[in-house]
């Protein structure tokens, strides 16, 4: 359902109950000593301003394994419209959709391969896929849901089965500079430590930095820019797409033999952010650059609007699976006040890493605690698909990217034929009907936070602080949004241990909020939590929302002034 935004209530949060975020599991106590407590943050983050991407969960869907509307074993685009009202029904007052408002949709275009990032037509969808007018349908679909929809748009690389790859390797005059050609190796290799990045064809050697079936296409042309852009054109203006992710943004020109981060890749992603600005200013786009947060900041300086922040991810797993805040609240507290404000994706894995689930020891616990801090954090959160249902999957990406589990049935309710990959082995219980008749079940828990998201302009837009926590299992921060009429403020407080906390507090000696009292109530169930006193400077001092807190618990404080906003 498309939740309302600034200054809304979510009715169906009541029905979930007070203790749905508290509620832990693999409740026993430990007995080694409680790590040491996290402090509060740094300087005070100031809020600046946001865009429409700022209020949306992602969730990243890979077609081929979603659903399949006509038996072939393959989802297509007509089997994900029949299951958008599972991701979002539009009708604020039902209570069995996830509640996500965007879509990531993996490669659609057609493609030799099964994961799609090889392209033989940017313009045509993957047959298995359905045709350019199912997806047309698709997005008719979304938007009546409130739904915004975003593609993978693979721009480095096309399938060197591509008509344009074939005619340069054939040396048609057209289409012969399209692709970079050496007469000899120059022996240039990959630089995450593989192999060659030149490969051997009929006019020598041709570069790829991923691997032969995927050669690079030649930037340094400027026909094949132009067909790019106008392909990116294509498909925000005559297929309604809202915008991309960029898929490999590290990679799009080289600079002698400095293959990833050349000045010449920045220009590029710079001259492309110019384009999309005069012919869809709305749309977003969002870079893959699996770096580190420093190279990762220099494609935003590029004109990227927002990217995924894989060193955030990584602490964020830590924190879940330890049972300690770590180096989180740091690294929070680097990455918010490092980028525009906002401006970056959050997530816990994707279609390239071991699936979550697994990543966590398949704890169910330590799964719904990560789920809290991704969609209580800052930052613009994206789910893969299935994280909901903890499906499980490392090692060969085949394994990663199995089809939806919807029911315990035949193929998981997947298809009705015989599935292209094998369904994953915990399908019977960890499937979307069971979970959703559970209400202290993962896929719940999931629901819940994604709706208390919606229901708050401070979880979406607000600034970030740490409090200080008297007991080390616990994380907690503050999340206040300032503007249009709205003083809105959440605490977030998060319990990473298994074991139950007692008797802890919360601290922070300056925050965003003003002097003065204000009404605590839980912002999914809507108990009464008391009050808070705040003094001189925002700060707080031995503040005690609750007496106990579940092991892998959360509660969320919405705050109000006494007097009322």
């Amino acid at each position: 359902m498309r939740r309302g935004f600034v200054g809304s209530t979510v009715p169906v949060l009541a029905l979930l109950g007070f203790a749905l975020l508290l509620a832990g599991c693999d409740k026993q106590e430990g007995n080694a000593p409680p790590p040491a407590p996290v402090t509060g943050g740094g300087d005070l983050q100031a809020q600046g301003p946001t865009h429409w991407w700022n209020d949306q969960v992602f969730y990243e869907v890979f077609v081929r394994s979603f659903h399949d509307s006509d038996g072939d074993g393959f989802g297509d685009l007509q089997g994900l419209i029949g299951k958008l009202d599972y991701l979002n029904d539009g009708d604020p007052q039902t209570t069995d959709d996830l509640g996500v408002t965007a879509l990531w949709l993996m490669p659609v275009a057609e493609s030799p391969s099964y994961h799609g990032y090889d392209a033989t037509d940017y313009r045509r969808i993957e047959p298995d896929y359905g045709t350019n007018a199912d997806f047309q349908q698709l997005m008719s679909e979304a938007h009546a849901r409130g739904m915004m929809v975003i593609v993978d748009y693979v721009m480095n690389h096309c399938s060197n089965s591509h008509p344009w790859f074939t005619a340069s390797e054939a040396n048609d005059p057209t289409y012969a500079d399209w692709f970079d050609w050496r007469g000899d190796n120059p022996g240039w290799q990959q630089p995450w430590g593989g192999g060659s990045v030149w490969h051997g064809g009929d006019r020598g050697y041709y570069y790829g930095v991923f691997w032969s079936g995927m050669p690079d296409l030649n930037y340094a042309n400027p026909a094949v820019e132009a067909e790019m852009f106008d392909t990116a054109t294509w498909w925000l203006q005559d297929m309604g797409a809202d915008g991309f992710r960029l898929d490999a943004v590290k990679y799009l020109m080289e600079d002698g033999a400095v293959i990833d981060n050349a000045p010449s890749t920045f220009s590029f992603w710079s001259r492309f952010r110019a384009h999309l600005d005069v012919v869809a200013p709305d749309a977003v786009l969002v870079g893959e650059a699996w770096d580190n947060t420093s190279v990762v900041l220099q494609y935003i300086d590029a004109g990227l609007h927002t990217c995924f922040e894989f060193d955030l991810a990584e602490s964020m797993l830590v924190a879940a699976g330890t049972g300690s805040p770590g180096d989180l609240a740091a690294k929070i507290e680097t990455v918010a006040n490092g980028y525009p404000f906002q401006q970056y994706c959050t997530f816990l894995t994707n279609h390239d890493q071991n699936r979550v689930f697994d990543r966590l020891g398949r704890s169910e616990g330590a799964n719904k605690i990560a789920a809290a801090i991704l969609l209580t954090a800052p930052g613009v959160p994206f789910l893969y698909y299935g994280e909901e249902v903890g499906m499980v999957g490392y090692g060969r990406h085949e394994n990663i990217r199995t089809p939806m589990q919807w029911t315990p049935g035949a193929n998981a309710g997947f298809t009705t034929g015989s599935p292209w990959n094998t369904i994953s082995t915990n399908y019977a219980l960890w499937n979307v009907e069971t979970l959703a008749s559970d209400p202290n079940s993962l896929w719940n828990t999931y629901r819940a936070l994604v709706q208390a998201r919606a229901a708050s302009v401070a979880l979406r837009r607000g600034t970030y602080h740490a409090l200080e926590a008297s007991n080390g299992a616990v994380y907690a921060f503050l999340r206040r949004y300032l503007g249009s009429g709205y003083d809105d403020a959440v605490i977030a407080v998060h319990n990473l241990g298994s074991g139950t906390v007692a008797g802890f507090s919360l601290s922070v000696d300056e925050s965003q909020l003003s002097p003065g009292l204000y009404t605590a109530t839980d912002l999914v169930g809507g108990a009464d939590l008391g009050s808070l006193a705040v003094a001189k400077d925002g700060a707080i001092s031995g503040w005690s929302p609750v007496a106990h807190l579940a092991g892998y618990g959360s509660l969320l404080v919405n705050l109000v002034p006494a007097g009322g906003k």
